[in-house]
């Protein structure tokens, strides 16, 4: 997080703001189910982070728009 600019806050405020959203599931990940969620900080930057069902951050970036549409919220193809 600290190499990409994202503070602790900025997290807090996706993972608990009214435009969450989980866009995808990872049943089977590695060590444990986990999920994306895409999401606003209260500054309107866009991020996804992805945490287990521990509530464990497993990693967080900026959604590049040439990989995702619909705001971040869709995969290209």
């Amino acid at each position: 997080m600290t190499q990409r600019r994202i503070l602790d806050n900025e997290v807090q405020q996706v993972l608990l703001g009214p435009e969450a959203e989980v866009i995808a599931a990872y049943p089977h990940d590695k060590y444990s189910p986990s999920g994306l969620i895409c999401g606003l900080t209260a500054a309107g930057r866009m991020l996804h982070v992805q945490a287990n069902h521990a509530a464990v951050i497993v990693t967080v970036y900026d959604p590049d728009p040439a990989e995702w549409i619909d705001r971040g919220r869709r995969r290209k193809r």
